[in-house]
């Protein structure tokens, strides 16, 4: 399945029906009244959030949406039928901008949650509604109102408890690919994820959250470089976000910063979120180079995690670790 994170859309409401024109003929009322009916309302447009959806792949392909107009008022005061609403589904996480004015509709993070996004029109008035002492037989009607319509663009981002990021080849994947059930593709090259990879983790019975690996950055993603750029926004929304370094940096000091500039001139709110730096592939390293890893004057600074996805060492405690950040922050979170 393709992973696609934006796309945009037309929708149009139902236009309201018409009024409807028409007097009583009746037997022995050979001048009856008004009763032409009232139009029915046009059907709305809704979206709605879905978390059995993973991507917006479908709009790519269907770009028109549109709610049926409702039906003209009849004789006998008979309203006319309402059209139905339109109900577009999306996954949990997205947001729902007017593409024209940029400005967001609503925040999609729920499962259920619902934004009207264009109003149905609504129904004509039917001569029966215009009658007066002076006016007995009316012979005007409304035509109805025409339905809201309006560009969309939606943009998905990730409902991640735990970002991974990190250089491309930082064995970002391998570590995804052993903590949880995903399985991204995995190979000794930088680029090797083109697409953001989200897992479930278990921390234990009746503990678990997820974890999204992104797309290596690289200095300048902020600014479209390389592939980074285009999943940032699938680490806005994380309790804790995890840099993860390969321990045979030649500066592991500058790869942080590097990686840490690029989420603050991406976002400067990114800066505040709890995080986490974990040095990978310590498999990698005999006796001396571990001893010299730990001897590094940065390392005993920092006091990094240590691991090795591919030896499923050091894992544990890091698990323990990012399930007590997801924990805290869903309690800091939490709505009763």
């Amino acid at each position: 399945m393709n992973f696609i994170d934006t796309a945009w859309i037309e929708v149009k409401a139902g236009d309201g029906g018409a009024g409807h024109i028409s007097f009583r003929r009746e037997k022995y009322v050979p001048k009856g009244g008004p009763d032409g009916g009232n139009g029915g309302n046009g059907g709305s447009v809704y979206v709605e959030a879905d978390q059995q959806l993973g991507t917006l792949l479908d709009f790519r392909y269907t770009r028109n949406y549109k709610a049926k107009a409702g039906a003209r008022g009849g004789q006998s005061n008979c309203t006319g039928k309402s059209g139905d609403d339109v109900v577009i589904r999306v996954p949990a996480g997205t947001v729902v901008r007017d593409r024209e004015t940029g400005e967001q509709i609503a925040d999609l993070s729920l499962h259920g949650q619902r934004v009207l996004v264009a109003q149905g029109g609504r129904g004509g008035r039917g001569n029966s509604e215009f009658v007066t002492s002076i006016n007995q037989a009316p012979r005007m009607a409304d035509p109805g109102t025409p339905g809201d319509e309006c560009t969309l663009e939606f943009e998905l981002k990730l409902l991640a408890d735990v970002g991974l990021v990190g250089y491309p080849n930082a064995g970002k994947s391998t570590l995804i690919s052993v903590i949880s059930a995903a399985k991204p593709k995995i190979a000794d090259y930088p680029f090797t994820t083109l697409i953001p990879n989200l897992g479930i983790v278990r921390a234990g019975v009746g503990r678990s959250f997820s974890v999204a690996d992104i797309p290596g950055l690289i200095e300048g993603a902020h600014e479209g470089k390389g592939l980074g750029h285009q999943f940032l926004r699938h680490v806005e929304r994380t309790a804790v976000l995890v840099f993860l370094l390969d321990c045979t940096s030649e500066d592991l000091g500058a790869d942080l910063a590097v990686l840490k500039r690029e989420l603050k001139q991406y976002n400067p709110a990114m800066s505040k979120k709890q995080s986490i730096v974990v040095l990978s592939k310590l498999d990698l390293l005999d006796d001396d180079g571990r001893k010299a890893l730990k001897a590094n004057s940065w390392v005993k600074r920092h006091k990094p995690m240590m691991i090795s996805a591919v030896a499923h060492e050091g894992l544990d405690p890091l698990v323990e670790a990012l399930w007590g950040y997801v924990t805290a922050y869903r309690a800091e979170n939490s709505t009763t």
